[in-house]
């Protein structure tokens, strides 16, 4: 007994250590990695998506080019079921090393949190509107792959749909719409159809 939980103990430290190696972030040059805002436009007159057991209400046509500055997942809990995958992503001052490096980025609870030493590296508010944490639903597999093997520090493309959820019992999940807010509600519920990296970092 004790032989076999050994092995499964290495085993497990293998996998950790095998993820960590293949999600580890990549370094990229100073400067403004992915300068645009996200683009985001009207989604009415877009009929509800059927997602497995959950009902997707289209709110806003979603793209954007960002940096993703953390990633978190997420295994157990409604929200995990729908959408398992948070990423922290960043454009303009919240793309360059030059201010990501002043900064310490954390994720959980689908949150996320910057913290800084005494003075912050760029101006608060800037920084604040120029990052999101958001929580991705793959809308097939393809999507679900490609968002899998995305390593912090790359810049991304992602284009879909900001949805409000519901479930078959009444839960909801709503996404929010603008940059601009913080705290609870404030993340982005993004129903991804398309995801690819256009600056891989080494």
């Amino acid at each position: 007994m004790r032989k076999l939980l050994l092995v499964l103990l290495i085993g497990i430290g293998a996998w950790q250590a095998l993820d960590w190696w293949l999600l580890r972030p990549v370094e990229q040059a100073d400067g403004v990695l992915a300068p645009q805002d996200p683009a985001q436009g009207d989604a009415a007159g877009e009929s509800p998506i059927r997602l497995e057991d959950y009902r997707l209400t289209p709110r806003a046509r979603y793209q954007l080019r960002a940096r993703l500055l953390s990633r978190r997942p997420y295994h157990f809990g409604r929200e995990a079921e729908l959408s398992p995958l948070d990423f922290a992503l960043g454009w303009g001052v919240m793309s360059d090393n030059r201010v990501l490096s002043g900064l310490d980025i954390r994720q959980s609870g689908r949150f996320f949190r910057l913290r800084w030493d005494e003075q912050a590296p760029a101006d608060e508010a800037e920084m604040m509107t120029h990052a999101a944490n958001t929580h991705l639903i793959p809308a097939n597999d393809r999507v679900r792959r490609a968002l899998a093997r995305m390593r912090p520090g790359q810049v991304v493309a992602l284009d879909g749909w900001l949805v409000d959820a519901e479930g078959g019992d009444g839960w909801r999940w709503n996404t929010s719409l603008t940059r601009a807010d913080t705290g609870a509600g404030a993340c982005e519920l993004f129903l991804v159809r398309s995801a690819g990296v256009v600056l891989h970092g080494h």
